[in-house]
C-alpha cells in the first residue's frame, strides 16, 4: 500500500470550505475515486491548531498513484488551483510504502 501524506494551514474564514473540498466526499475523493487503485482518503484536524490538517491518501501502490497523477493531470490540477485560495501553506510531508508485515 501507498501513502502520501500533506499537511495545509488554512486561511482564517476557510476551514468550513477547506473541509468540503478535502473531506470525504469532497472534490479530491470524488476525482480520486475515478481510479480503481484509490483506496480512501482522511482529513485530519488539529483540535490545538484549528487551521492546521493533514491527508492521507492510500493507494494501492505508488505506480497507481503516479499513473493515476499523470492521466488525471488537468482534473488535479484544477481542483489544485482552486484549493490554493483556501490555504496559507501546503506541505508535502512525504510518500510512503506501507510494509505488508
Amino acid at each position: 500500500m501507498f501513502l502520501a501524506l500533506w499537511e495545509f494551514e488554512v486561511k482564517s474564514g476557510c476551514v468550513e470550505r477547506f473541509q468540503s473540498v478535502y473531506g470525504p466526499q469532497g472534490e479530491w475523493v470524488r476525482l480520486f475515486r475515478s481510479d480503481p487503485l484509490f483506496i480512501e482518503t482522511r482529513l485530519l484536524h488539529d483540535p490545538i491548531e484549528p487551521s492546521k490538517f493533514v491527508t492521507l491518501d492510500f493507494w494501492q501502490s505508488r505506480s497507481g498513484y503516479e499513473s493515476f497523477r499523470e492521466l488525471q493531470h488537468a482534473a488535479y490540477d484544477a481542483i489544485e488551483k482552486y484549493s490554493e485560495s483556501l490555504m496559507l501553506r501546503e506541505r508535502l510531508l512525504g510518500h510512503f510504502e506501507m510494509d505488508g508485515g
